[in-house]
């Protein structure tokens, strides 16, 4: 979808999750922005957003605080867990359950630029592996909100974006590990390159996969309405 306002972005991700009987991945950037979870410390918030040319959102996800910007794959799935999904054990499938579908995706998508990552018990997200003295490092952040069965919310992926922003915030409220982008991490020269276009889909194909669903790209917001 591009860039699009994180404000304008939540009015669509509510609108579709009240009123359309489908399920969605929107993908899009963000502007330079901070939002705040519902479990939010807002000391957490460093400097005033608005001196480093940043806003500062309060969301109803879960999680702490994290940054949006340029470069950063940010999508939303709109899922109704109620329908048929892999590991659903009840009458939908639980919110734990769906965030590990999203890591496991999100995994898949770091394969197949040549990084290997990982899940980190207790701490949420997608993470690399640890080499040498060097600790993990988050390269994804989930952050979701399920209401009556129905998704909004979702993952972060560090693509390409400026990690020096990260250093106005404590993210996701984690002060012993860094933040890393797949450009940063995959190997030099190898195929395919890891571009927003190129993550976007990688991302997409890996969620039709794990969720066990066709996706069907739509070319913008009309067509993707209609």
């Amino acid at each position: 979808m591009g860039r699009v306002p994180y404000e304008e972005a939540a009015t669509l991700q509510r609108a579709l999750a009240e009123h359309s009987p489908h399920d969605y991945l929107l993908a899009l950037e963000h502007p330079h922005v901070y939002t705040l979870g519902v479990r939010a410390d807002p000391a957490h918030v460093l400097v005033d957003p608005a001196s480093v040319g940043a806003e500062l959102v309060r969301a109803d996800r879960g999680g702490d605080v994290t940054y949006h910007g340029p470069g950063q794959l940010v999508g939303y799935p709109i899922f109704d867990l109620r329908g048929e999904w892999p590991g659903r054990k009840g009458p939908h499938l639980g919110a734990v359950d769906y965030v590990r579908l999203l890591e496991d995706a999100l995994i898949r998508a770091c394969g197949d630029f040549g990084v290997m990552a990982q899940r980190v018990c207790g701490r949420t997200g997608v993470w690399t592996l640890p080499g040498g003295s060097i600790a993990e490092k988050k390269i994804a952040a989930i952050g979701v909100h399920v209401s009556q069965g129905v998704t909004s919310h979702g993952f972060a992926f560090n693509v390409t974006a400026d990690l020096r922003e990260f250093d106005w915030i404590v993210p996701c409220g984690i002060t012993d590990r860094k933040v890393t982008s797949l450009e940063l991490e995959a190997p030099a020269g190898r195929e395919p390159l890891p571009t927003m276009s190129n993550a976007a889909n990688a991302v997409s194909r890996h969620m039709g996969r794990v969720f066990a669903r066709q996706m069907l790209h739509a070319e913008s917001l009309e067509a993707l309405l209609g």
